[in-house]
């Protein structure tokens, strides 16, 4: 039976148009108009929920006969919420916060049925250990990985920021990149979208 459903990504992040591919299914991404900045009064988790709503729901009228996948990450350490660095500077001072420690990366998904308004929703939590770093090798895989500064704690898990990781605890390996896979396959499916 074929997909009667328009999919939409709302992102403009080739990393997480690159995971969607993984599933074979005519998709467009769209660059969502939604303000990502964090709110004082949220938890990481609300954060990323939030935002990954909101991204979904900016494109509700402009698509409003589709189905849209809203996703946002959000990295937290020692009690600090890390969202994406932007510029080298910024991604150099959290990889030196991060050396050595745990961090906690909220993936948060949404995938919203416009026309019928039906909202699915998901977080992952992974649990990561980071191996201790120099400020050298630092330099060095920002170097290699400029755009790891578009990625939550500039751990761009996909490339070179694996080697970063000591050790992952999670239930998705696709949501450390950004997108869960696992769980966005069942909302799919429960959407009548043929995945399988």
């Amino acid at each position: 039976m074929p997909n009667e459903k328009k999919l939409i990504l709302a992102s403009s992040s080739r990393f997480r148009q690159q995971q969607l591919r993984l599933l074979h299914i005519p998709f467009e991404a769209v660059k969502p108009d939604f303000e990502e900045t964090p709110l004082a009064v949220e938890t990481a988790p609300q954060t990323a929920l939030r935002l990954a709503r909101g991204k979904a729901q900016s494109l509700a009228e402009l698509y409003p006969e589709a189905l849209i996948i809203g996703c946002d990450q959000v990295a937290w350490c020692r009690e600090q919420q890390l969202g994406k660095p932007l510029t080298v500077a910024k991604a150099q001072q959290m990889l030196k916060y991060l050396s050595g420690q745990e961090v906690i990366f909220y993936s948060a998904l949404t995938l919203l049925n416009v026309a019928e308004k039906r909202q699915h929703q998901h977080i992952d939590e992974t649990r990561v250990q980071m191996r201790a770093l120099t400020d050298t090798q630092i330099n060095h895989y920002l170097t290699l990985e400029a755009d790891a500064v578009y990625c939550a704690g500039a751990a761009k898990s996909e490339g070179l920021g694996a080697l970063l990781i000591k050790q992952i605890d999670t239930t998705d390996p696709n949501a450390l990149i950004g997108l869960p896979i696992f769980r966005l396959v069942d909302f799919l499916l429960a959407e009548g979208i043929n995945v399988l």
